[in-house]
């Protein structure tokens, strides 16, 4: 499991590199995370677009991103159908912003992007 960050203007996008979130990438993508974001204070998206399956460890492991992040809101992007049901079925899709597409989330007017179903 691997984070690829890119920083667009004041955001950071961190890329989550693996098919997986799930007990056995989670602690990887804590740690990763936590790095990633210390000498950062804008804005944080996550781009799931490779990520096909996640479990309850990898859900855990997104809450910890988002304490990471205390002030500001966690953006989500690029969620598989699968990744999206987790989210819904646990009501985490009311708790993280959701964006269809990466530059949806890129482009902070416009707000129809974001999912709310």
């Amino acid at each position: 499991m691997r984070l690829n960050s890119q920083l667009t203007g004041d955001i950071l996008i961190l890329r989550v590199e693996a098919e997986r979130l799930d007990a056995a990438s989670a602690v990887y993508f804590k740690d990763q995370f936590r790095e990633a974001v210390q000498a950062h204070d804008g804005r944080v998206v996550v781009d799931l677009e490779p990520v096909s399956f996640m479990d309850s460890s990898g859900l855990g492991a997104m809450v910890a991103a988002r304490k990471l992040v205390a002030d500001r809101e966690l953006e989500i992007a690029e969620l598989s159908p699968i990744v999206m049901k987790v989210f819904r079925l646990t009501r985490m899709d009311k708790v993280f912003s959701l964006h269809d597409r990466i530059e949806d989330a890129i482009d902070t007017s416009s707000q129809s992007s974001v999912k709310t179903a």
